[in-house]
């Protein structure tokens, strides 16, 4: 059995198990408005169903598992997310705070938000923090690509197969017999690495501000460094500041408390200049320059990072 919402988004019955394929495959398989409406309901659905045991999301194509737009939740039941390429934004959100997560030698994933004058949205200030050592700082800050197996050597990912063995996993998976999650971990294959990008981001990126970091990768010198210190050159200077003091933040939060504080920083952008020039820069004229508005990080002031990060009072996220 299987039914579809506009054809952007597909959901079928396999036996116990829901399958959602996003199905925008020339678009990298993003988010839009439509099909989140249609995907929360349907997990809801499932979520109270008794004939469903298990759920498993994916992307059409062979490029993209998905790579923008937003949702965020919890589930009850087993939920994985096969991340077989691109997965970027709203991606990492339908896949991040689920129990597991795929990774392939395809998969590439990042949180590039601060090159559009945002920040790392859909629980970044959760998750992120969470990683071993500075990565997530580093992760947030630069837009870094991580791709293939170091996606789950690093946690991002909590299982790694190769991408020709996906269609068979999946069958395998739907043929488990009401799977409790201890079941499906204990189907999967779990690795463990802690590598010198781990190492070079805990060294170059313990710092109390962002200046401090830039000193830091100067003061290095390494080609990684020159390399890191290039790119963060190029982000809103503002965002740098914001994403900093979110991945601070939200170390010590819940993830529904992150959730509201990132709703408070969504709603400092759209008051601000960065991200309309960010998305005109990187996604309309694309001319890869956009004109950052303060243009570097002294112009930012404490106060008005401050103000980002304040109460909304009444119009505060409410979870």
């Amino acid at each position: 059995m299987s039914t579809k919402a506009g054809s952007e988004v597909l959901f079928e019955k396999v036996g116990n198990a829901g399958v959602i394929t996003l199905n925008r495959p020339k678009a990298l398989n993003a988010l839009n408005l439509t099909m989140i409406r249609h995907i929360y309901p349907q997990l809801k659905k499932w979520d109270k169903d008794s004939e469903t045991d298990l759920v498993i999301i994916k992307g059409a194509g062979d490029k993209a598992f998905c790579a923008g737009g937003d949702i965020r939740g919890t589930y009850q039941k087993p939920y994985v997310a096969l991340i077989d390429g691109i997965t970027m934004g709203g991606g990492v959100g339908l896949s991040i705070h689920g129990r597991f997560r795929v990774a392939t030698e395809k998969t590439l994933f990042a949180m590039p938000e601060t090159g559009i004058g945002l920040f790392p949205d859909v629980g970044g200030g959760y998750f992120l923090p969470r990683l071993q050592g500075k990565l997530g700082l580093f992760l947030a800050l630069t837009g870094f690509r991580l791709k293939g197996r170091d996606v789950q050597r690093v946690g991002l990912a909590t299982h790694f197969v190769q991408s020709d063995k996906i269609v068979s996993l999946q069958k395998d998976l739907v043929d488990l017999k009401s799977p409790s999650n201890s079941d499906v971990m204990g189907f999967l294959y779990m690795f463990v690495f802690v590598g010198l990008l781990l190492f070079c981001c805990f060294r170059l990126f313990s710092a109390g501000s962002v200046e401090e970091i830039m000193e830091n990768l100067k003061k290095d010198g390494s080609a990684f460094a020159l390399k890191q210190t290039e790119t963060l050159a190029k982000m809103s200077p503002t965002s740098l500041k914001l994403t900093f003091r979110q991945i601070q933040e939200g170390e010590r939060m819940s993830l529904q408390e992150v959730l509201v504080m990132e709703y408070r920083l969504s709603q400092a952008c759209m008051r601000g200049n960065d991200f309309y020039e960010g998305v005109r820069a990187v996604l309309i004229d694309k001319d890869q320059s956009p004109k950052w508005k303060p243009s570097t990080l002294s112009g930012v002031s404490e106060q008005a990072i401050e103000e980002c990060f304040s109460s909304l009072g009444e119009r505060d996220l409410k979870l």
